[in-house]
């Protein structure tokens, strides 16, 4: 049977707690459920949730540029402190890793070679650094850390590279949807009905990018990286 809990958020030296269904807010927390208010027991956000003293609007606004309650209860569960199970974190962690991982293999690339490191390489490497994850914190918002306490084990930067792309007129309709999907920056349809396209996309997606074009085109596009 799940059990109420109190979610705590600091911001600004201030103090935010609601009071939750700890199984429930999991749940938001893993996307489960979308509706932040499900997981809610009492519409109130407090300063001092034990004591039921509750916080000011002014406070609330200060802090979170609103005072629509669903918001606050969203932004309290995706970035503040929520009592979970051993195993509940144990998921939660392993979850946020596997984004973390997702959005390096995706973004970055090894500057000697200009070439995606694959997901396994880069958990390795955080492996032997020893990197720390917050399993309450955005993906997005430890991305940037983490990398820098890898170049020490793993040359990486981040990236994006620039592709001109042509693709004959028997498979320029049927390619077009998979263009569209990676950053389409220009496109010009030639007179014998093919088309030219710039693209421009996180460098991780190159060979992603490359497996997809030449399937729809069954590999007779003609692409070149321009930039990195």
């Amino acid at each position: 049977m799940s059990k109420t809990v109190i979610a705590k958020y600091a911001v600004g030296g201030e103090e935010f707690e609601i009071f939750v269904d700890a199984d429930k807010a999991y749940d938001f927390i893993t996307g489960k459920i979308s509706n932040p208010m499900v997981p809610l027991e009492v519409e109130e956000v407090f300063k001092d949730a034990n004591k039921g003293d509750r916080q000011s609007q002014d406070k609330l606004k200060k802090a979170f540029g609103t005072e629509d309650i669903e918001k606050i209860v969203a932004l309290i569960l995706k970035n503040g402190n929520v009592p979970l199970t051993t195993e509940q974190k144990n998921n939660l962690l392993a979850d946020k890793r596997k984004q973390i991982i997702n959005i390096i293999a995706t973004n970055a690339i090894d500057p000697r070679t200009h070439t995606p490191h694959p997901p396994q390489r880069i958990e390795k490497a955080m492996e032997e650094a020893r990197v720390t994850i917050d399993p309450f914190k955005s993906a997005n918002l430890q991305v940037d850390d983490i990398v820098k306490k890898l170049v020490t084990k793993l040359p990486i930067k981040f990236a994006t590279v620039k592709v001109e792309v042509v693709v004959s007129a028997e498979f320029s309709n049927r390619s077009y949807g998979v263009l569209k999907q990676y950053g389409l920056k220009s496109e010009k349809w030639l007179p014998d009905g093919s088309l030219s396209v710039t693209l421009e996309f996180p460098a991780g997606l190159q060979s992603e990018f490359f497996d997809k074009i030449n399937s729809a085109t069954k590999g007779t596009a003609i692409a070149k990286i321009v930039s990195t």
